[in-house]
């Protein structure tokens, strides 16, 4: 089956999810303030699930495709990163290392699904891990700098959603299914496990007084994480997954940074080091050669072939 171009359309949905999700980084931060991580994944998929599970139709998939993408998606991607922006993750960082989404998800897609990869994607993906690379190693312990703690768990939350991406394209193979319901009803799953993260890690009492003393910064942030983060973004990305190749559509993605580098310097006065902005340069480039590296080699060849 030939693969189709994005059109306008999927362009225009794209190109939402990579500003939705670069102020993602922000808003979590500014709910970690309130709550601890557990506790804020969890707030953040019932709000996502318990209100609409009762007018949404259960997908037309078999379960646990449901139950694999919301506990990778869910509990995984997010459970990891909430950790890590607790633990010295700067928004703007986190929103750069998440991206190594896209080079793990090639890696995955290979051997799992099948698809074929362009020389042009594993170059414009290597050039992206050597900005990672790079970034990793500006690391440090002082205020508003980038733990190794946060880092690490970072780059676990950007394996999960490689996982999760992966999940979904498996899921289209089993037939036509409707995104919205299929992360309203995967939103179900990491509830109660981040409930029991929550009780295990901080206790009941302080969880029981979070909850109680909730203010509205933190709820403002649950709301948007779970209506525009979650239910919204990620129906437009299990769309896009649904109609093209995951190495097509996964290095969108890495236009996060430039919306979560800007947000996080406006909302926290974030300015990354020297290395760090030399990291996002080589990550931005890599998703240029990605995009454009191949048809560039085939306008080569063609003229070559030409003359």
């Amino acid at each position: 089956m030939t693969a189709l171009p994005l059109s306008r359309g999927d362009l225009l949905r794209a190109l939402a999810v990579v500003v939705i999700w670069g102020l993602n980084f922000v808003v979590m931060k500014v709910g970690l303030q309130g709550i601890g991580p557990m506790l804020l994944g969890a707030l953040r998929f019932a709000a996502a699930a318990l209100p609409f599970v009762l007018f949404v139709k259960f997908p037309s998939l078999p379960w646990r495709y449901v139950a694999a993408y919301g506990l990778a998606q869910g509990l995984g991607q997010f459970g990891f990163l909430f950790l890590g922006l607790q633990l010295g993750m700067t928004a703007g960082m986190a929103s750069v290392v998440m991206q190594t989404q896209a080079f793990f998800t090639l890696l995955l897609a290979v051997p799992l699904l099948g698809e074929r990869a362009r020389a042009a994607q594993w170059i414009g993906l290597s050039v992206a891990l050597g900005g990672l690379v790079l970034i990793a190693s500006a690391h440090g312990e002082g205020p508003g700098q980038m733990t190794l703690a946060g880092f690490v768990l970072t780059l676990g939350a950007g394996f999960m959603w490689a996982v999760s991406n992966i999940v979904a394209r498996l899921a289209n193979r089993q037939g036509d299914y409707d995104p919205l319901s299929f992360i309203v009803w995967s939103s179900l799953f990491p509830i109660l496990p981040f409930f029991a993260l929550a009780l295990w890690m901080d206790g009941p009492q302080t969880v029981a007084r979070q909850l109680a003393g909730i203010g509205w910064p933190a709820v403002v942030s649950v709301l948007f994480l779970a209506w525009f983060a979650t239910l919204l973004a990620y129906s437009l990305w299990t769309q896009l997954l649904k109609r093209h190749p995951a190495a097509r559509v996964t290095p969108f993605s890495l236009l996060v940074p430039v919306v979560g580098l800007w947000s996080a310097w406006v909302f926290f006065g974030e300015l990354p080091l020297l290395q760090q902005w030399l990291g996002t340069g080589l990550v931005l480039m890599g998703l240029v050669v990605n995009q454009l590296g191949g048809r560039v080699m085939g306008l080569i060849t063609q003229k070559s072939r030409s003359r």
